[in-house]
């Protein structure tokens, strides 16, 4: 490979029109271009070192930015969807809304769990890890359940249970066909009433510190989630129900997400605009980008340590009172 050659010799041929030794300007204009040149070209160390040497004495150079967990915590780990503190402008945020399964609320136990031990009680045996398999797999593929506006709520529940109904016929077909819950409805019928109360759910980690927290800073609380109409229930009997302002489902407002309409909904339900509200969840889609397309302010949970961290995230004061959410 040919040696490169220096910037001295480089710059010795070139000559002006027809021949004529460039003039003064006209060398250092071709020194500057030769330079812009030499570090397009040169490897991203080269040039820090390059900019060193120019520094002035004591400035140095400005370090480059280290990865992301070394920061700011769990801020500076966030998906894009997490906005740092300091995003919501202060006297601005008057809500702060929550995505339900995966932010608020965890299973107790995994579903091919659940399913395996209900399964056998009804004569089928199977590996609660086939079947958590084959539940992801199955409810990937599933057409979600289709709202309306003006659906009336009796009609969404029903093609909420029928949703589920197929969805667990699937998980178990594809799990071992031969291994049927019998009789099956009676199986689902115990099935569905679980995951419709609390024996099936648990609060995450630090949701109802986070809760009261924010609710003692003046900020209303609410829940904007993909849940069937059971989730009413579930928050009852986890006795948390009377810490939300508003919960909004798809057979609320005959949407889901991540379409604006569901968030409007519960924006309207608080007289607020989307500026002026927080939505936490755990999905890329359906939380942090629908929520930022409705205008909301989006976090994604999952850069949380537990939901404790939320109100620091958001810049809220420590303290409680409506005067220091700002």
């Amino acid at each position: 490979m040919p040696r490169p050659q220096s910037e001295a010799h480089a710059l010795r041929p070139p000559a002006g029109g027809r021949g004529r030794p460039l003039a003064h300007g006209e060398l250092r204009d071709a020194a500057r271009r030769e330079r812009e040149r030499d570090l397009s070209r040169a490897p991203a160390g080269a040039l820090l070192q390059r900019r060193a040497g120019r520094s002035r004495p004591g400035r140095g150079v400005r370090r480059a930015p280290g990865p992301p967990a070394a920061r700011g915590g769990a801020l500076a780990r966030a998906e894009p969807g997490l906005r740092p503190r300091g995003a919501v402008k202060r006297g601005r945020l008057r809500a702060v809304l929550f995505d339900a399964v995966g932010t608020l609320l965890v299973l107790r136990e995994p579903v091919g769990a659940t399913y395996a031990r209900f399964a056998e009680a009804h004569g089928a045996r199977v590996p609660p890890a086939r079947l958590d398999e084959a539940f992801a797999r199955c409810r990937a593929a599933a057409a979600p359940v289709a709202y309306a506006p003006g659906l009336p709520l009796a009609e969404c529940a029903a093609r909420e249970r029928a949703y589920w109904r197929r969805l667990v016929d699937d998980t178990f077909r594809a799990a071992d066909g031969s291994a049927l819950p019998r009789p099956f409805e009676a199986f689902f019928e115990r099935l569905w009433a679980h995951y419709g109360g609390a024996g099936a759910w648990a609060l995450a980690p630090g949701a109802e510190a986070c809760l009261v927290g924010l609710r003692a800073r003046g900020l209303a609380t609410g829940i904007v989630s993909n849940f069937d109409q059971r989730l009413r229930a579930v928050l009852g009997e986890l006795g948390v129900h009377h810490l939300f302002d508003v919960v909004v489902l798809p057979a609320d407002a005959g949407a889901a997400k991540p379409e604006r309409a569901i968030f409007d909904a519960a924006l309207k339900r608080l007289g607020l605009g989307g500026g002026q509200a927080a939505f936490v969840g755990d999905h890329a889609e359906q939380d942090v980008a629908g929520a930022r397309a409705a205008g909301l302010v989006p976090v994604d949970v999952r850069a949380l340590a537990t939901l404790e961290a939320l109100p620091a995230a958001l810049g809220l004061a420590a303290r409680s009172g409506a005067a220091e959410a700002r």
